[in-house]
């Protein structure tokens, strides 16, 4: 059965949603982003937030005692990589945190599907390549170059219910992970966040 991830949570509403739509993970940015949330709201939010929904914490080539001190704090359960992270220091923020890393690869072309299979990291995620940002860009991209992947990977890029069951049809991802295609103006919106959630549900 499919995941589903709702990323860029802000707003203590946003959380309201998520426990009602109660998708498996949720995600906190720590990096910039228009998303972007301090580690003092990201702890409230996490408080407000059903245990059954595990939180990830977004950094971009950030400080390993910065990521650590917010595992430390118990504001996120899963780190997710959005930057040039290497190995090296998916080994070291592991070791440090003692927490499951995510690491994003923004889809040129085959390239980063075969050094996705190769990462050290716990899960690996496939977005669009933008020049102008590492994350959230909120277009899809080509999906053949990532159809031979072989490990569970996380979907990123342009998801929303229009596009959702045909991306399972063709990569069947171990997780959609949806930020733009759940809001509406730019703030998360309750009932997409249940219509995403409702149709990953029920894919098969």
């Amino acid at each position: 059965m499919a995941r589903v991830k709702i990323c860029g949570l802000s707003r203590p509403e946003d959380i309201d949603y998520a426990n009602a739509a109660s998708p498996d993970y949720i995600g906190f940015v720590f990096a910039e982003s228009r998303r972007k949330v301090t580690a003092e709201a990201a702890s409230a939010m996490k408080k407000r937030l059903s245990p059954t929904i595990k939180a990830a914490g977004v950094f971009v080539d950030a400080e390993q005692s910065f990521i650590a001190e917010i595992c430390k704090k118990g504001i996120i359960d899963i780190i997710q990589l959005h930057g040039a992270e290497d190995g090296e220091y998916i080994a070291a923020v592991k070791a440090l945190t003692g927490k499951p890393v995510i690491k994003a690869f923004r889809v040129k072309g085959a390239k980063e599907a075969a050094e996705a299979e190769n990462s050290p990291a716990d899960w690996v995620l496939f977005d669009a390549y933008s020049p102008k940002a590492a994350g959230g860009t909120g277009v899809t991209f080509d999906w053949s170059a990532v159809e031979g992947v072989r490990r569970p990977f996380f979907l990123a890029g342009g998801l929303d219910v229009s596009n959702i069951e045909s991306a399972f049809g063709r990569l069947d991802p171990f997780c959609f992970d949806v930020s733009g295609g759940a809001e509406t103006c730019g703030f998360k919106d309750g009932k997409k966040m249940a219509d995403i959630v409702k149709l990953v549900r029920s894919l098969k």
